[in-house]
């Protein structure tokens, strides 16, 4: 399963590490950057290309850190096919796959620590959408808004 990630300078080292637990659990990584610390990036820059290789199909699901994991989702949302959110439990990791569809999970670098930032990561990469009816009504109608 190929998951993509990117990164501003605000959750630049967790996606390092986070890079490197699921490659080091199989995983085929592909890192849209930032790949080098830069005080002065911005997260649009850096989010919407992981978003769009999501809503192409260019990898599975996405990962995107940013200071707080909020500017991250808000351009996350902004691509059409792209069903993100700011994760801070295991539960949401999960369920948001399972009843939602969620391909795209946010997360802040400065407002978790790793062994969380972890678990939310596996929850989220193990987790499958259920095509329950109720939860396809509802998917068909976020497709309609975007239309």
């Amino acid at each position: 399963m190929k998951i993509g990630l990117a990164a501003d300078h605000g959750g630049f080292e967790l996606k390092n590490k986070v890079r490197s637990w699921l490659q080091e659990a199989g995983f085929e990584t592909v890192d849209l950057g930032a790949h080098e610390y830069d005080a002065e990036d911005d997260y649009p820059d850096l989010v919407h290309p992981l978003a769009a290789a999501v809503a192409r199909g260019e990898v599975f699901r996405g990962i995107a850190v940013c200071g707080s994991g909020v500017g991250a989702a808000i351009v996350a949302n902004k691509t059409k096919g792209v069903r993100a959110a700011l994760i801070t439990e295991t539960y949401s990791a999960r369920q948001g796959v399972e009843h939602d569809d969620m391909n795209l999970m946010c997360l802040g670098g400065r407002v978790i620590g790793p062994e969380l930032a972890r678990e939310l990561v596996f929850a989220f990469v193990h987790a499958r959408y259920s095509g329950e009816e109720r939860h396809e009504r509802r998917l068909d109608k976020l497709k309609k808004i975007e239309r």
